[in-house]
């Protein structure tokens, strides 16, 4: 990573703005119902305050379309913040302004300050000049902790850097940028990618640049089908994007071509409906009747991508392989977590439901690294520049 860090800023006694991504999920009663983001951000923040710094985090919340939305305030992740840091967090009343400013200019070192929504305001996402200039008032020194917004051009993630000066990557951006960077760049070989969820449309820049740079893809999931379809298969009532039929047939042979590897399912688990209690079962994808769709990836495939998987020196994994919020069609997607953390290989996982399946087959601890950013990551790995990494100052 090229980029300035956070370990090369002189922080005592300065107002550092740290740009974290504490877009979190709230319970009914509006509380953190999944800390998972603000604990990643705890290491920039804890070595922000033990180098003396007057810590000001901002983050935003949700979509309240640039109005003061209350169910969408900061304060119940102010609490949360609290507790897993252990030490006390001020709330700001608002993002910007003279009484914010007035609150950073008071705030002693070692201290915490978390700033209001700032989608409260709608220049945050229309990176308006004015709005970059009164967040650039408030500090000294500029970090960007979140990867997760990174993808965006907005004023807190990208805008206001020029008016502090060279802004510098928090410790979890830097993990990311490592990690993906490397994956990209100079990965340990055989390199593997595994691509899941709906749509191929999703990922057809991710698949064009990996095409690249892996020596081998497995896809599964929803998109699969387009690719099979693609293949001549018919696949009953599977989902299938019939006007990206040619751009897979066009990606197959790109592939063919250069000698790639690129793994679909031959059996899968099948049903008639998303039921629950629905009957399923397992067939060879030739075999798809029309009134079945395929929701999982089946036995022979489940075995064929895990011996795969056991020869890679790198594993890039985004994308389940089966309709994973569905109990009974989440084998096969646990199958590939455990299959991923079972070698020595360096393992990267991003995308909630792969994210999610991770944890649920009890392999978290097992994975290289875990990525927080999902349509960041996306776009990282589709070979875009990402406005919230640019805008940081390049290391002499």
């Amino acid at each position: 990573m090229n980029k300035l860090s956070i370990r090369d800023l002189d922080l005592d006694g300065r107002r550092l703005f740290i740009r974290v991504d504490f877009n979190v999920p709230l319970d009914g009663s509006g509380r953190v119902a999944d800390s998972a983001r603000i604990q990643a951000s705890l290491p920039t923040i804890r070595y922000a305050l033990s180098r003396g710094a007057r810590v000001l985090l901002a983050s935003h919340l949700g979509r309240p379309r640039g109005r003061v939305d209350p169910s969408l305030s900061l304060k119940p992740v102010a609490a949360a913040l609290e507790t897993a840091i252990g030490r006390p967090v001020s709330m700001a009343g608002d993002c910007v302004g003279e009484a914010v400013e007035r609150q950073c200019a008071r705030l002693r070192p070692g201290r915490i300050l978390l700033l209001e929504n700032l989608r409260f305001h709608p220049e945050e996402e229309g990176n308006g000049e004015p709005f970059c200039r009164g967040l650039a008032r408030l500090c000294d020194r500029y970090v960007n902790d979140a990867f997760g917004a990174a993808h965006r051009a907005h004023a807190s993630t990208a805008g206001m850097v020029r008016f502090v000066g060279k802004g510098a990557a928090g410790l979890l951006m830097e993990r990311e940028l490592s990690y993906l960077g490397k994956a990209l760049h100079s990965p340990d070989r055989p390199f593997m990618a595994v691509l899941g969820g709906a749509k191929v449309s999703d990922k057809i820049e991710v698949i064009e640049n990996l095409l690249e740079r892996v020596d081998g893809m497995l896809v599964g999931g929803g998109m699969a089908y387009t690719f099979l379809r693609a293949r001549g298969l018919e696949v009953g009532r599977s989902l299938v994007e019939i006007d990206k039929i040619p751009l897979a047939s066009g990606l197959l042979r790109k592939a063919e071509q250069a000698g790639l590897p690129l793994l679909l399912p031959v059996d899968h688990v099948v049903t008639r409906t998303l039921e629950p209690d629905a009957p399923s079962r397992v067939v060879p994808v030739g075999e798809t009747g029309p009134e079945w769709m395929g929701v999982d990836i089946g036995p022979e495939t489940r075995s064929r991508f895990q011996r795969v998987l056991s020869r890679a020196a790198t594993i890039l994994w985004n994308g389940p392989v089966g309709v994973f919020e569905i109990d009974r069609f989440a084998g096969g997607t646990l199958s590939l977590a455990k299959a991923a953390a079972a070698g020595t290989a360096t393992t990267i996982v991003g995308g909630g439901d792969s994210i999610a399946a991770v944890r649920r087959a009890g392999v978290a601890d097992r994975i290289t690294h875990i990525s927080t950013g999902g349509g960041a990551s996306l776009e990282f790995l589709s070979g875009r520049k990402l406005p919230g990494v640019e805008s940081l100052g390049d290391r002499p």
